[in-house]
């Protein structure tokens, strides 16, 4: 059953109870806090000095809450109750009860000590804060540097839960502030899945002292096929194999495994797959929640087309509709993490240049291109590259009075095509000469642009909306020629995001190493958020 149908069940079942008599739920004596008490601590909750450190702050809204209804109590003792179990459903999102004092407001419910102005209060703000976090998440992200928010213009909390509750839709309020992308629901279901893994018995699984083939000896084979079972690597029929063998059917699962986990699907077995096979569901679930928060930190994009690029995951998602339907899937190539990390943001594709120079950024050029030429004065010549203007000197490129570019053609770096999006940081995507590369499990290997496994796909997913841009058409643009540059009639959303848990598009979940380390930032983020607080399962490592 779904979130917002569960909360529907749940308003119901206390609205049901709160007809019989004598219920512990409801209590006939429910008190009624004055409005003047309400409206002193809105005013002091108004006023609080502290600023706030995510990406809203919340200090007036108590007060827009309760001043149209004049300070009245919005809680009775039916929708307090449902409010509360919401509240303590928020590890289905990914998010901490103990973040909305749960726990402490449903202790006050049961114990008949609910009907106060704190208490109401506390669990008006206890709403406001979840809406809020689910709407836009709890830290302030990489997307959104200005406090507040903006999509809490279109999402405004407290109009959602003032409204949801006059009509009697609670329900409807969260369903608003939960995000749409497809990407959210899959890793919904599989933190589920990973969270009933973590209350399941999980003993490690023997390190081999040399690696494993098919028809070899493994001692551990029968739980090593059990361990494949329960991860969906295999089947839940698969045939067991015999005693101690690491048989073709279990190498079938290992393989899948691999793949799921950025390690190199050999199908062998050795100690890095074991260990990755070790790693607790409980790491699992904490991965999964961050990419959750991350997810929850995309800006609005509007229904149409959209491009996601994972970059720890190195994986390109080309989606129709907010991903309605199955996306265009495909590896991809990013930014080292050692010297030229690509950055997260959200870019515009406006056009498309088939046989496009490579104008070599001033960085590379100073660092890398210089040196060589100084070396050899052939170099330029020897990789199809010219000076802009044409026979510059080295005195000039060294001022900056003259650039460095590459003709189109089988050395160019760029390949045949090159997919814009014009932004301050020059990152755009692109095909490649370099075929190897996609069949590397470690993929952070450029100057920080994308280069994309499937250029050809993405061109038709990208101008399959201009009718004289067909397969044959783009295939005919990709031979070598001059340079062709391509206007799209309407720009296309890329995202840029960063996750080490994901799910790809046949439904499985797959987790990636931090290499830009930016999961141990977001774990000190929320810690920091909390006042040192850590959620359980937190502080645990995402390698792979």
């Amino acid at each position: 059953m779904k979130l917002t149908q569960q909360i529907g069940a749940a308003l119901a079942l206390c609205a049901a109870v709160a007809l019989v008599p004598g219920t512990t739920l409801v209590r006939p004596a429910f008190a009624q806090p004055a409005p003047a008490d309400i409206r002193a601590l809105a005013v002091q909750a108004s006023h609080a000095r502290t600023a706030p450190s995510g990406p809203y702050d919340e200090r007036g809204w108590l007060e827009r809450f309760y001043a149209p209804r004049k300070y009245a109590p919005a809680w009775n003792a039916s929708t307090a109750a449902a409010a509360l179990w919401v509240l303590r459903q928020a590890t289905v999102q990914g998010l901490d009860p103990a973040d909305y004092d749960a726990d402490a407001l449903q202790r006050q419910l049961r114990a008949g000590g609910a009907g106060t102005a704190r208490f109401d209060v506390a669990l008006t703000s206890a709403m406001l804060h979840y809406l809020a976090d689910l709407r836009v998440g709890r830290v302030r992200s990489e997307y959104h540097t200005k406090l507040p928010d903006a999509r809490l213009k279109q999402y405004d909390p407290v109009e959602r839960l003032r409204t949801g509750l006059a009509a009697g839709k609670l329900r409807a309020a969260v369903q608003a502030a939960e995000p749409q992308l497809r990407h959210y629901g899959q890793a919904k279901a599989a933190l589920a899945h990973y969270r009933a893994l973590a209350g399941q018995p999980y003993p490690a699984l023997p390190t081999p002292s040399a690696k494993v083939v098919p028809g070899g000896a493994y001692p551990a084979a029968k739980e090593l096929f059990e361990r494949l079972v329960l991860l969906g690597d295999l089947p839940a029929d698969a045939a067991p194999p015999a005693d101690g063998v690491y048989d073709e059917r279990m190498e079938e699962g290992v393989r899948h495994f691999q793949a799921r986990h950025g390690i190199d699907d050999d199908g062998v077995l050795g100690r890095g797959t074991v260990d990755a096979l070790n790693v607790p569901p409980a790491r699992r679930v904490r991965q999964l929640e961050l990419t959750l928060e991350r997810l929850r930190w995309l800006p609005d994009v509007g229904p149409g087309p959209l491009i996601m690029v994972d970059l720890p995951a190195y994986r390109l998602w080309a989606l129709e509709n907010g991903g309605d339907e199955a996306p265009l899937e495909m590896r991809v190539v990013v930014g080292s993490a050692v010297k030229t990390e690509t950055p997260l943001f959200v870019g515009q594709m406006r056009y498309l240049e088939f046989n496009p120079y490579w104008n070599v950024p001033r960085s590379i050029l100073e660092k890398e291109l210089l040196p060589k030429i100084a070396r050899n004065r052939a170099y330029l010549a020897q990789n199809e590259m010219e000076t802009v203007p044409p026979n510059a000197g080295m005195a000039d490129l060294k001022a900056g009075r003259a650039r460095v570019r590459q003709r189109p053609g089988a050395k160019n770096a760029l390949g045949a095509i090159k997919f814009a999006m014009p932004n301050p940081m020059d990152i755009y995507l692109h095909s490649t000469p370099a075929r190897g590369a996609f069949e590397r499990t470690r993929r952070d290997l450029s100057h920080g642009c994308i280069r994309v496994e499937h250029p050809a796909a993405l061109a038709q997913f990208v101008l399959g909306r201009q009718r004289q841009w067909n397969a044959d058409a783009i295939q005919d643009a990709l031979q070598p020629g001059p340079t062709r540059h391509v206007d799209l009639t309407r720009a296309i959303p890329v995202v840029i995001f960063y996750a080490t848990a994901i799910v790809d598009g046949d439904g499985s979940a797959r987790f990636a190493a931090d290499i830009y380390g930016r999961d141990a930032k977001l774990e000190r983020d929320l810690v920091a958020l909390r006042g040192g607080r850590r959620p359980a399962g937190a502080n645990v490592s995402t390698d792979t």
